[in-house]
């Protein structure tokens, strides 16, 4: 049995079977880390934070944490052939049986529900990690975030556990992944063991995570006797969730192509011939306060429409971006321009070697996350030479899907204390030139 194939109403994996692997793995035990303060919890569909994590939700909140439940959908599709029940209204019961289930293991939690379809969560992961980003802030070193595990074998789980990633990823929050379906169509091989840990749930644990469950009544019993209407969650595959919680540590490298897909999507998805973009560039050029630069290295190129400008104004350019499709585009633009070398490059990690006369770091910052910002400050002014200068313009507004907008991006540079050459503000942009702090 795979996880793709199963079925609920099928036999899956006894939970005896689990509870004797279990006792043969010696896992390390999931404490709190002193570091955060905040737990949110996601799930695809009412009950499943209950089910993976109620355990962990309980504990935080006795711990004085703040507690965050978002579910993705209402899960308004769990009896697609109910006669008793239109979608609408099982999904207005389903909310209220998640805001029961929630109160009763963290009573000043709050509840959020996304209504994302159900069974088309992936069709919807920008608004979803939108959502998960609004949520966990610019504090998401406070944060853990906990979500269902990405090869959970259902496609909405998974779809959430991938939205979770790039969240925490865009955020610094730390990830926790629990699986629900897997302890029904999985074994012991399937499980990524040196990345698992244990939450020990004690009797009072136990007792108020079973409460939290038998509120999700449309689940756990029939809507009614007729067909259609059966239980989705029965006594055996409940079983699985009475004992300790598991968890599974994020893995290292997360996969967001969010700005190579805005590239592939649209060639030139800043507009950066129009008036505003060709106005603001000449504003940057102008605030220069040397006519002629060394070495200089933009950071963030995207189609190259800027690189084409510096490229003027100095001997060499390096521009670096982290889009493969962005790089493309840039290179083409750059055509002939021997000055230019445009390579591809995440920073901080692929940050360049040597020091520049020039930096710009123009409509990037806001891409990364709070702690790769602070990286990139430190990188940026250390790179620079003696009387070199730093570029920085960003938008003013806050993009979508991310924790920093541009006045964030550019009070962390100069909370450094590196010395203000030129400032220009307008409602759309701010564009700063900083010297290298002595």
């Amino acid at each position: 049995m795979t996880g793709p194939e199963f079925r609920h109403d099928r036999p899956g994996t006894p939970a005896a079977a689990w509870t004797d692997t279990l006792a043969r793995r010696t896992l390390a035990p999931l404490q709190l880390p002193a570091s955060r303060s905040r737990l949110v919890v996601v799930g695809a569909h009412p009950d499943d934070e209950t089910l993976g994590a109620g355990g962990l939700i309980r504990s935080a909140a006795l711990a004085g944490w703040r507690v965050e439940v978002v579910t993705a959908t209402a899960g308004e599709g769990s009896h697609p052939h109910s006669p008793s029940h239109t979608p609408q209204q099982l999904a207005d019961v389903r909310r209220a049986e998640l805001r029961a289930a929630i109160t009763g293991l963290a009573p000043e939690a709050t509840v959020t529900c996304l209504d994302l379809p159900d069974g088309d969560v992936a069709s919807h992961a920008t608004e979803l990690v939108a959502a998960l980003v609004a949520a966990i802030g610019t504090d998401g070193a406070d944060v853990l975030l906990c979500a269902p595990w990405r090869r959970d074998g259902h496609p909405d789980h998974e779809a959430v556990g991938r939205a979770a990633a790039v969240a925490a990823a865009r955020t610094d929050a730390r990830l926790l992944e629990y699986p629900v379906w897997l302890w029904h169509w999985g074994t012991e091989d399937d499980l990524p063991w040196d990345r698992a840990t244990r939450l020990p749930l004690d009797a009072a644990d136990l007792a108020a995570k079973r409460a939290a469950v038998a509120a999700h009544a449309s689940q756990v019993g029939p809507l009614s006797d007729a067909a259609g209407d059966e239980v989705l969650l029965d006594d055996d595959l409940l079983a699985h969730f009475e004992r300790d919680e598991l968890f599974i540590a994020c893995e290292d490298r997360v996969d967001d192509d969010a700005l190579d897909v805005v590239h592939r999507e649209r060639p030139d998805p800043w507009q950066v011939d129009s008036f505003y973009e060709r106005r603001k560039r000449a504003l940057t050029l102008a605030s220069l306060p040397r006519e002629h630069y060394g070495r200089a290295l933009e950071v963030g190129c995207s189609v190259g429409a800027l690189a084409v400008d510096l490229a003027g104004r100095c001997d060499h350019l390096l521009a670096l971006d982290a889009s493969e499709t962005a790089i493309d585009l840039a290179r083409r633009r750059t055509a002939g321009v021997e000055t230019v070398d445009v390579r591809r490059a995440r920073v901080p990690a692929e940050w360049p070697d040597g020091r520049f006369d020039l930096v710009s770091i123009s409509e990037v910052g806001y891409f990364l996350s709070p702690r790769e910002l602070g990286e990139v400050v430190g990188l940026a002014l250390r790179a620079l030479t003696d009387d070199g200068h730093l570029l920085l313009c960003h938008w003013r507004h806050q993009p979508v899907g991310w924790p920093l907008a541009g006045p964030a991006v550019h009070d962390a540079f100069l909370a450094t204390g590196a010395p203000v050459l030129v400032e220009h503000q307008e409602t759309d942009f701010l564009l700063h030139v900083l010297g290298r702090p002595s």
